[in-house]
Parts: C-alpha cells; structure tokens; sequence
C-alpha cells in the first residue's frame, strides 16, 4: 500500500512537528505486515459502545455516539498522523480513528493529514491518554505509541521545543513508562498494542512488564538505522 501524503510535516506551521522517519516507517511496514488480522478484527458482532469523540480542534466538547463497529484505534502521539492514516486506509472507514498528543501543532497536523489523505483521523490534545480515561475502557483494539525513545538527560523530555518528540530521558523510557501501566486497561479483549523502541530501551524488560498484565508480547519487527536498533513490539492479551 502506498504511504499516505505527509509534505507538510516538519516545515511551515508544522516544523515543530517531527517528520516521518525510519521508526515511523517500521510501525507502518508492521501493521501492514499484520493487514488480514487487522482487517478481521471487526468483523464479529459485537454490542453497541458508547464512545467519547472529538471536534478537529481537539477540544473537550464530548458527544456521546453510538459505534456499532468494534473496532476502536488509538495512536498516542500521533504526531504527523501518518501512522493512523496508514491504518486507516488499510482497515476502512469502519472504525474510530483517535490521535492524542500533546503538541497543538501536531494535533493540527494530524487533522492536515487526514484531510490530505481522506482519512477519518480525530485528534485530541492531551498528554499521553489522560482525557480519554476512563471513558475508553476497555474498548481499543488497536493501540499504537511511537514514543520519544532516544537517551537524553531527564531536563529534555517534555520540553517546547521538536526535541520532545524525540527525548526520552533516562534508558529513553520514561515517556514509555507512563503510558505503559494503563496498557492493560485501555485494551479490548481482542486488543492488539504496538510500540516502537530502541535496544537501549530494554525491549525484553518491556514484554517482561507487561506480561505481569496477563499481555504477551514479542518482537514482531526489527531493523537498524544508524546506529539504532529499531524494533516494533506487539502484544496482545494471553
């Protein structure tokens, strides 16, 4: 499948927003590599949800909407927004598309970029998920974070500038950690939770925390760039 339009990233209104790359890159080719599970995950009936969805400006104005597909996804960190436009053309139309970040820049960002590509994104600015719990409990069955994983001093991680969506502060997990213990409760039953790191991030000790939820993990795909080890962790409920 074609990567979807993202030229307006990292310059213009948008230079404070990072740029696709080869992390970027690893997430799409992983989820294309799992595009028949994907593609079925909505396919059993399922009851209607309740959801909570946003305006394109990302503000709190929250509407409950009956959903009768399943299929729930959310990209924390979006960023550009390529990732979930990925996504979303390869699932359709059918599901909800939610992408969370901090950044305003990269929540409009992420709404240029469904405009550009035709793709039902809804961002929402927040850091992490915090403004969608706990009213999506339960309920994502596609849960993506390309956090920012480079080893930095602990001062750099969060900052205004691009380099927050980059530093990750000691073993460049400490924005990782933070999301990684309500993993577990924003899945759905049949949940599926993909996450970029680096070696230096300990991959093996991530699986290991999260196995402790009952989530299994495993590299589900590896390549080098630079000097960094790139892989994709994939988990779902065990």
């Amino acid at each position: 499948m074609l990567t979807p339009v993202y030229s307006h990233a990292g310059r213009g209104d948008f230079r404070d927003v990072y740029e696709p790359a080869e992390d970027s890159f690893l997430l799409i080719d992983a989820l294309e590599k799992d595009a028949e599970l994907l593609q079925q995950m909505g396919s059993d009936a399922s009851p209607v949800h309740f959801i909570s969805t946003f305006s394109r400006t990302a503000s709190c104005r929250c509407l409950n909407v009956a959903v009768r597909s399943p299929r729930v996804c959310l990209e924390v960190g979006s960023g550009s927004g390529v990732v979930s436009a990925f996504l979303a053309s390869l699932v359709g139309p059918g599901a909800l598309y939610l992408c969370t970040d901090v950044n305003p820049a990269a929540a409009q960002c992420t709404a240029k970029t469904a405009s550009r590509n035709d793709a039902p994104l809804q961002p929402v600015i927040t850091s992490l998920v915090d403004a969608l719990l706990p009213r999506l409990s339960g309920t994502v069955d596609v849960l993506l974070f390309n956090p920012p994983y480079v080893v930095t001093p602990s001062e750099e991680v969060g900052s205004a500038g691009i380099e927050a969506a980059w530093a990750g502060g000691q073993r460049g997990r400490e924005v990782t950690d933070r999301l990684l213990p309500v993993v577990p409760q924003l899945l759905s039953s049949k949940g599926l939770f993909y996450l970029v790191c680096i070696a230096e991030n300990k991959p093996d000790e991530i699986i290991g925390l999260l196995g402790k939820f009952a989530l299994k993990g495993e590299t589900h795909m590896s390549t080098r760039a630079g000097n960094e080890r790139l892989s994709v962790l994939r988990f779902r409920w065990s």
